[in-house]
């Protein structure tokens, strides 16, 4: 059986743009090149038909190691926890008080963006602290 080692990260979502926007500035991504002949992805969009204008929105790892986000609109809102979640690594090898610091200071980098602090958990006897957190449109994440 064939193994597949790529795979793109989906979001529902009601403003594809905006929230493709939140996470590359949360990840460092990037908006990739819109498709051949067009000069923009305005001018993509201008093109399709007005119920599908503004409809999808990715972004991607622009050392192309993470893999591609890709947002799509849907006509109903978020109304119950995600069932699976982004964890933002931004903590590794750190522990104690230098974690935290690095937790905080990407939570108010963030927050700044639109996203929203949930709550911290602390180190237990299992698990390092990390900051649940939800981006724009609501959707849970964790600074890990």
């Amino acid at each position: 059986m064939a193994s597949i080692k790529q795979f793109q990260v989906t979001f529902d979502c009601a403003d594809p743009e905006r929230v493709a926007r939140f996470w590359c500035e949360v990840l460092g991504y990037v908006v990739p090149p819109p498709p051949k002949g067009f000069a923009s992805w305005e001018e993509f969009n201008r093109g399709l038909p007005a119920e599908q204008q503004g409809s999808a929105f990715a972004c991607v790892d622009p050392s192309g190691v993470g893999p591609r986000l890709f947002f799509q609109r849907v006509p109903e809102g978020k109304v119950v926890k995600n069932r699976v979640h982004l964890d933002v690594r931004v903590g590794t090898g750190l522990v104690g008080a230098e974690r935290l610091a690095v937790l905080e200071a990407e939570c108010a980098r963030l927050v700044a963006l639109g996203a929203v602090r949930e709550r911290l958990l602390l180190a237990d006897e299992y698990n390092e602290s990390c900051i649940v957190m939800r981006d724009v449109e609501g959707n849970e994440f964790c600074l890990d």
